[in-house]
């Protein structure tokens, strides 16, 4: 049984319980979204070939205190780093590194600063020079992918339906979704309850109520779904070696549908790739 209870009742811990969140807390994961899609549009003139991704740690670190933000990710659960990059088959928690970035590499740079207590989740697929048109179709097929799992969003409507929205378009492109993470409740705390899959049926998962605030983080891979962790515990990389792509916002239930909090405010929220007209 799934239960809801209004989040300034909710204890500063996940409980399994679903927050829902006020006015005043959807203008919270405002600013700290904002924030959030602002460093990815700095990071869009930064990445390159034989940038390193420890310059972009860093980067994101100093925009950060600069603006008085924590990176949610530095020294969570052991993980000493500002940021996560994830290159090619990489699918998720990429640690940065000197090693510098190749003309043909994607890489997934993923970004949550805590602001006033709240945490802005975002992460986007940066093209490194000139990339292969396979790369660039997954990237394509990626975002798609978060699109549609995000107009899927309504009052009413279950978790699922984001799922099958996700699944549906991608397996449709002959690519896979990977099913070893997911989406989650975000606000206050970094990772809370519900969790979102990116694949399913339209009538499984907790019902979506006005207030909800969660990510959807759909990973795509060319290849099969499979993946494993890396002996650091924290890298997952595709099983085939194939190219694997993620582009992730967080969203709040509405009366009406859901609003974006991490959008980007210069339009860039598919770097190297044109504007998409929805």
């Amino acid at each position: 049984m799934v239960n809801y209870i209004d989040a300034v009742d909710a204890p500063l811990k996940n409980t399994g319980a679903i927050r829902l969140y006020s006015a005043d807390d959807f203008a919270g994961m405002r600013k700290a979204g904002l924030l959030t899609a602002r460093c990815l549009d700095e990071l869009a003139a930064i990445v390159k070939p034989g940038v390193t991704t420890s310059t972009i740690d860093r980067f994101v670190f100093e925009f950060g205190m600069d603006h008085g933000a924590l990176p949610a990710t530095l020294n969570y659960r052991g993980y000493k780093y500002s940021v996560c990059t994830s290159i090619n088959h990489v699918v998720c928690h990429g640690m940065p590194d000197d090693k510098p970035l190749k003309e043909g590499d994607i890489v997934n740079i993923d970004v949550t600063y805590v602001l006033d207590g709240w945490h802005g989740d975002s992460s986007r697929m940066y093209p490194v020079g000139q990339i292969k048109r396979a790369a660039e179709r997954l990237l394509e097929v990626t975002y798609e992918c978060l699109m549609r799992g995000i107009e899927a969003v309504r009052p009413g409507a279950r978790t699922g339906a984001i799922g099958q929205a996700i699944q549906t378009y991608a397996e449709a492109e002959r690519c896979s979704v990977v099913r070893d993470f997911c989406g989650h409740g975000v606000g206050r705390l970094f990772h809370d309850t519900p969790n979102i899959l990116h694949y399913g049926r339209a009538d499984e998962g907790p019902e979506l109520r006005e207030g909800m605030i969660f990510t959807i983080e759909p990973m795509i891979n060319l290849g099969k779904p499979h993946v494993k962790v890396l002996s650091d515990g924290w890298t997952a990389v595709t099983r085939d070696r194939s190219l694997s792509a993620q582009y992730e916002h967080a969203v709040g239930v509405t009366a009406t549908g859901c609003e974006i909090f991490t959008l980007s405010p210069a339009g860039l929220d598919r770097p190297g790739l044109p504007p998409l007209k929805r």
